[in-house]
């Protein structure tokens, strides 16, 4: 399937239900609601009533993974899932998840989203104790910790191996027992919980709730673990909160308001179309240029571009449009078309472009690559003038936190001043959000974010990982 380099690819997504009596289908629906966030492998695992676990974890999209006689083969009332983008580890099936395995007291299933920058370290100290890894996933070492801390009860266990950990992290976690949600005490991704009836569920983003119809009743804080139970007396699922970790620095990644979100999902405490598309306006208040018709790429610039729109008094329409039904594999003729990948998936609409000033909205510019390719489309359908608007600011550091960003020499905008990438892409003008807008159309608080790939102020310190000397090899590129 043709794959979009230029483009950052997205975080994963985690699932949990606990007391349904169709917790594998309701899981199977919250993944298909999270499949943006993932499209490389999934999975389910189960826990039925007598503590027997039941997973289904393959390579490719949950529609193509599941089937209404899988999902009847994957029993229980509480259920764990995962949508798969690989930021650590190869994309094949021993790293797909979540991590299932069978220790002195039962099953164990984790999930996460996230990257620990301090993973290296923990395997090799849990290597020389005779851990045995399966995967090469940073995720997999939580399951170790676990499993080492067996004497202690449970959810101790569980607190003294997150207190190990150093990143980002949002992890659901399943035994016989309880469903337990964590996320990191900088709470770098989110996480949050809804009810459905008498049964609690979390999720990456409340676009899953929706299609479970689920309320959102509330969000896992960093330095916290929910745990959900059934309670003694009446059977029925409780919900306990215990924080863990002393809050860290706040470090929600910008990210998923610029880019890795549904606009439908409310996470970090705001609607992610309402930041969108303030985004979008304060680009045409920094940016203003005379134009016919502003267009989005689609289909992240599309809330941004409409407030774009708004803020420029210039009229939106959908100029591209594009094909979301390419499955996962396609035959290319023989003899190559040039520019096929993108002609795949996007087609300019004549009418709305030829002869006409267009303001081209994106949400970000990786490599440059793809949005050249874009850009020649657009001017080959007749555009008389093409304005090129970014919704972010320029991308200058690699991600170290969950999300697949191409080392620093690829970047494009750490070696090229924008008038540079203005002539690559070959378009007549060029504009980046500021880190000043980005902050104001993100609530006026910068001290809440992460933005490091903008900036370079990393908020979680990786001096002696692995991590932190790929980044310091990569600088002297």
């Amino acid at each position: 399937m043709f794959n979009d380099n230029d483009k950052i690819k997205e975080a994963c997504g985690v699932f949990g239900i606990f007391g349904h009596p169709e917790a594998s289908t309701l899981t199977y629906l919250g993944l298909y609601a999270l499949q943006h966030r993932g499209q490389e492998s999934a999975g389910i695992v189960t826990m039925d009533e007598n503590g027997k676990a039941h997973d289904k974890i393959e390579m490719g999209i949950v529609a193509d993974i599941f089937n209404e006689k899988e999902l009847q083969r994957l029993p229980g009332p509480m259920a764990i899932g995962h949508v798969r983008y690989s930021t650590t580890g190869s994309s094949n099936l021993e790293n797909a998840q979540p991590v299932r395995i069978n220790y002195i007291n039962g099953p164990l299933a984790v999930a996460h989203n996230g990257n620990l920058v301090n993973a290296d370290e923990i395997k090799r100290t849990l290597e020389e104790r005779g851990s045995i890894f399966k995967s090469t996933i940073d995720s997999e070492v939580l399951v170790h910790l676990i499993a080492m801390y067996n004497k202690m009860d449970f959810i101790d266990a569980v607190k003294e191996s997150l207190s190990r950990l150093k990143g980002a992290f949002s992890f659901v976690i399943m035994n016989k027992d309880y469903l337990i949600a964590a996320r990191d005490p900088n709470g770098f991704r989110p996480l949050e919980i809804g009810k459905v009836g008498d049964a609690y569920v979390v999720a990456s983003e409340t676009c899953a709730f929706d299609l479970v119809s689920a309320e959102h009743i509330g969000t896992v804080e960093p330095g916290e673990i929910v745990i959900f139970s059934k309670d003694s007396l009446s059977g029925k699922p409780v919900m306990q909160s215990i924080k863990y970790a002393d809050r860290l620095r706040s470090a929600m990644c910008v990210f998923e308001f610029i880019y890795f979100a549904r606009p439908d999902s409310y996470i970090f405490g705001r609607t992610v179309n309402d930041v969108r598309r303030g985004l979008g306006t304060q680009l045409a208040l920094e940016s203003h240029v005379d134009a016919d018709v502003v267009i989005p790429v689609p289909d992240s610039g599309v809330s941004a571009a409409i407030g774009y729109a708004e803020g420029s008094g210039v009229k939106y329409d959908m100029g591209l449009i594009r094909n979301h039904y390419i499955g996962r594999t396609f035959i290319e003729p023989t003899q190559s078309i040039r520019d096929f990948g993108v002609k795949i998936k996007l087609n300019p609409v004549k009418g709305i472009i030829k002869d006409k000033r267009v303001v081209v909205v994106d949400d970000s510019i990786v490599r440059g690559t793809t949005s050249r390719k874009i850009i020649k489309m657009i001017r080959n359908a007749g555009a008389k003038e093409i304005h090129y608007r970014i919704s972010s600011p320029p991308i200058l550091n690699p991600c170290f936190y969950g999300m697949d960003f191409p080392t620093k020499s690829e970047l494009i905008a750490t070696s090229h001043t924008s008038e540079e990438i203005k002539k690559y892409l070959r378009v007549d003008s060029l504009a980046y959000l500021s880190m000043e807008g980005l902050v104001k159309a993100v609530g006026g608080r910068k001290e809440k974010y992460c933005m490091a790939c903008f900036d370079g102020d990393y908020p979680v310190d990786f001096k002696d990982s692995q991590t932190k000397l790929m980044f310091e090899q990569d600088k002297k590129c």
